[in-house]
This record gives C-alpha cells, structure tokens and sequence, in this order.
C-alpha cells in the first residue's frame, strides 16, 4: 500500500478535472494503486455534484444554447482517467495505452551508467511524461528542479533524503528543491515522472550536461 499521496488541494484539482492532461495521467496512475485516494476523489466529485445541483440554474441566451448544441457530436477531449479493474503486478492501463507494450520494449536513452530514461507522449504541450529506470543500488547525481516534478514509483524503490519510496507512491517536487535519489539494492527502480522544467545537475562531474537538458513534452 502506498504511503505517501497527492495532498488533498492537488486531489481536489483532480477530481475538479482542473489538472494539466500529464499530471491528471500521473495522479490517475497512483490510484490505480491506492484505495485511500480512489476514495477521496469519489468524495470530492459527489461534493462537486451536490454544490452543483444546490445552484440556481442561470437563463441562457439563444446564441450560447446553440453554439453548445453544435459540439454534441465533436470527440471527447483526451483524458487519462482512472481505470477500474486494475489488479497488482500488472502496468496500469494508462500507462500500456501509452506504451503499446511493456517496460522492455521501449526506448532507453542511458543518461549515466545507472540511470536510463523513456520519453512517452501524453498530449500535453507543457508537460514531459517520461519513465526513469535506476539500476538497483544506483544513484540519479544530486539535482535540483528549475520547476515541479511528480514522481510515481512503478516498480521496486528508491530513497533520498527524505524517505524511502516504494511502488505506488506519489511526491511532489518544486522549484528549488535538490536531492540525490538511490535506487533499492536488491531490484532496479522504474519510476514515472512529469516535469514542466529540465532537472539541472548540482554536482561539478555533471554540470556540463545541464546545457543540454530540454524538456522533452508533448
């Protein structure tokens, strides 16, 4: 079971669909593996509901009713719900919409000797999604973020400064902040992450990569 979550303000985002399509996708992702936060969410979208119907209706002009009527027939925007019927050991079903395969059939690009990344497309133009794969007892080089990270873990864990993460749980990070994380010994760490900013690498051996970081969305 997963230990650390979205905070409720970011919930309720979720539940409100107010959230950038990559970090609706995200969030979606880390219920699939925590009944806590399905449950926060239903509650939330009942709540929106009821202060819904508690509203008096607002007269609607002629122009307004028929400009809606037109788009009956258009394609739902692209969204990455919730899939119900997800069971453990299994990727999501958002992630394999995505991946069209598994873990081993998609494209690596090696970043250091332990850390190897997987670009996926969301739609999203200021959002990029991508998979992280730490070898087990390998470190990601100490980093700071130019803007907010979320971060998912998939499969195995990883630990930095601030605690140890295992699959299914959810953090947030925000301009500013810097860690180093290290995947678990005794399994390589598969992670999802959502950035709006490129990483920049603190330590002399690495820096002259930052130059080079882009984000990569879309």
């Amino acid at each position: 079971m997963a230990k650390f979550h979205p905070d409720l303000d970011l919930l309720t985002e979720h539940a409100a669909g107010n959230l950038p399509l990559a970090q609706a996708a995200c969030v979606s992702v880390h219920m699939n593996y925590c009944e806590q936060c399905q449950r926060t969410t239903g509650q939330l979208q009942g709540l929106g509901a009821a202060l819904f119907e508690s509203l008096h209706a607002a007269p609607v002009g002629d122009t307004l009713l028929n400009a809606v009527l037109a788009r009956l027939d258009d394609a739902p925007p692209l969204s990455y719900a919730t899939s119900p019927g997800w069971a453990a050991g299994k990727t999501p079903a958002i992630l394999q919409r995505l991946m069209r395969g598994d873990f081993t059939e998609l494209v690596w690009k090696k970043i250091t000797g332990t850390l190897s990344i997987s670009y996926l497309k969301t739609g999203d133009p200021n959002y990029e999604f991508a998979l992280y794969h730490i070898k087990a007892g390998g470190r990601i080089p100490e980093h700071t973020h130019r803007g907010s990270e979320m971060t998912l873990v998939l499969e195995g864990g990883f630990s930095d400064a601030d605690g140890s993460y295992h699959q299914g749980d959810f953090m947030l990070r925000r301009p500013g902040d810097v860690h180093a994380p290290t995947a678990v010994q005794s399994e390589d760490c598969i992670c999802l992450a959502v950035l709006d900013a490129p990483l920049r690498f603190t330590g002399w051996q690495y820096r002259w990569m930052n130059p080079f970081l882009q984000l990569r969305a879309g």
